[in-house]
């Protein structure tokens, strides 16, 4: 479809919460604020990557149409107000006076801009598109109205919003993700600037003055990457920093009983889970028979050996002894009280001797040899995680090696296929239909499904129901349709969840901070107490 100046044809090609202080602790703030995450970002393009630490900067230097609160519900952002006008048909209302950092002035057109921009980004890993793919038409009524046109009736297309940053037309034209790396193109509406950045170290801000939503309370910030979990705990404590995120679990009960020290946490919506090798039918590279010897064939292809290697795992000695607690064990995507949460499927208990059976019956009596990945520096332990798995699948006859990598090096090999079995962690948004377009859908680079499917599972029947869902206007029965999808998928075992984290700060005790479901961790969330 063509497009034209008022019509635009898109995507054919395409807690612990702390309350805000008053006026008074504002004023006292001291005026930088240093803080230290546990993941590094890995880039500064917010339509480069789906990965937590990348959101949160994308956060603090960029705005959505529909922002989120900490718990995940949807707050106003450059949209003011969003209604379906028709079963097909939103309009948004857009903020008046919102400026960009360079002073260029937002408006309808450079929400366009962003949407087709989305699905377009070269390289990128883990693609934003399946938030736009479902648009057909874009409609500038005025310079802040919208009218948006999606392929058949769309209820989640305000959910989508929360996922894509804006972006300026006329600065963002033609810029590349180097760009943004490089600084010149990190430019937003958001509450900070960004000064400087120096990749996998630090990042420093500056207040953006202009903004236009609550005013964040530190006028500068040193955003240091600190992967290691000792240094990091150490650098709160010798006060080289005053923040930090993802708690060692290990210095959790020591950091508590500090005096100085205050903590903030909440039951998040990042699932741990495991991924295998669905798409290779011969030989598995990670894979050996009992001898070390090839076999022919992959043996994650057959259900009973995923079923197998999930029985042998006990999900709640995994919560106890590696990770102190700091989560829950699950068999599903969500915590209880989220949309789509299957209320009668718990975590599976342990149960070795069924897991022995279903090998044999596979024609695996002896088990096989397997290396399983993971990274070391992305979640709280995710090393010794591994190490455990790894120990409980020696238990009934799969020999595990472990290989544990940094993020960087670990996402990229993930993404391009090259494990058999791997161990990684995706947040999601409050809804079912998140986790399993980006997770369990076939892949399909023209839909914008499967983006985050490194382990290449396809089940037709399951995109089906996914479709399905995604077309449901009626609250209730979608939520049906999603919890039988994600029924469908977890009974075929497309992944192996294992546990939802809890998110954990520690400051010291003169600031406070809003917790956050989604775990990101933004300047303008801490405040003075």
């Amino acid at each position: 479809m063509a497009w034209t100046r008022s019509i635009f044809a898109l995507l054919g090609a395409l807690s612990v919460a702390a309350t805000a202080p008053g006026p008074a602790a504002a004023q006292t703030a001291a005026p930088t604020l240093n803080m230290a995450v546990g993941a590094p970002v890995t880039s500064l393009d917010p339509h480069f990557h789906q990965l937590s630490p990348n959101n949160a900067v994308a956060a603090m230097i960029f705005d959505r149409l529909i922002n989120t609160d900490g718990q995940a519900r949807m707050q106003p952002g450059l949209a003011e107000s969003w209604t379906a006008i028709a079963p097909d048909v939103w309009e948004f209302k857009l903020r008046r006076g919102v400026r960009f950092h360079n002073g260029n002035e937002f408006t309808a057109e450079d929400v366009v801009f962003t949407f087709q921009r989305v699905p377009n980004v070269p390289n990128s890993p883990s693609s934003f598109a399946a938030f736009v793919r479902p648009i057909r038409n874009v409609e500038v009524v005025d310079s802040h109205t919208l009218r948006i046109t999606t392929n058949g009736p769309y209820p989640l297309l305000p959910q989508d919003m929360t996922n894509l940053y804006i972006l300026d037309r006329e600065t963002h034209q033609g810029v590349t993700t180097e760009d943004f790396n490089a600084g010149r193109a990190a430019i937003g509406t958001g509450p900070y600037r960004m000064v400087s950045h120096r990749m996998g170290d630090r990042i420093e801000f500056e207040r953006n003055e202009q903004y236009f939503g609550e005013r964040p309370a530190f006028a500068r910030v040193n955003y240091r990457m600190i992967t290691n979990d000792s240094a990091r705990t150490a650098a709160l404590l010798a006060g080289d920093v005053e923040f930090i995120d993802q708690v060692p679990t290990a210095d959790l009960a020591r950091l508590r009983q500090d005096q100085r020290l205050a903590m903030s946490e909440v039951t998040g919506l990042r699932l741990i889970y495991l991924a295998f090798d669905h798409h290779r039918d011969d030989a598995s590279p990670f894979v050996t028979d009992a001898e070390g010897r090839p076999i022919p064939r992959n043996p994650l292809r057959d259900l009973r050996v995923r079923r197998a290697l999930s029985m042998a795992i006990d999900r709640q000695a995994i919560v106890d002894r590696v990770m102190e607690g700091a989560g829950t064990p699950s068999a599903q995507f969500f915590p209880p009280g989220i949309f789509s949460f299957i209320p009668d499927f718990p975590a599976q208990r342990p149960d070795a001797e069924g897991a022995r059976r279903l090998l044999a019956e596979a024609g695996f009596p002896q088990g096989f040899r397997i290396t399983l990945h993971g990274p070391n520096d992305r979640y709280p332990n995710d090393g010794r995680v591994i190490q455990a798995i790894g120990q409980m699948w020696t238990r009934i006859g799969v020999r595990t090696a472990v290989e544990a990598q940094p993020w960087t090096t670990f996402v990229a090999r993930a993404g391009r296929g090259e494990f058999s079995a791997f161990l990684i962690g995706w947040g999601s948004n409050p809804e079912g239909s998140h986790p399993l377009r980006n997770l369990i859908a076939t892949q399909d680079r023209e839909r914008g499904w499967g983006a985050s499917n490194r382990g290449r599972y396809s089940n037709r029947a399951i995109d089906a129901q996914l479709e399905q869902a995604l077309r449901e206007i009626d609250d209730a029965r979608r939520e049906q349709l999603l919890i039988a999808a994600q029924r469908a998928a977890f009974e075929d075992v497309a992944i192996v969840p294992l546990y939802i984290q809890t998110n954990i700060w520690a400051m010291r005790r003169n600031l406070q901070h809003a917790s956050r479901a989604d775990e990101l961790t933004r300047a303008q969330d801490i405040r003075p107490r």
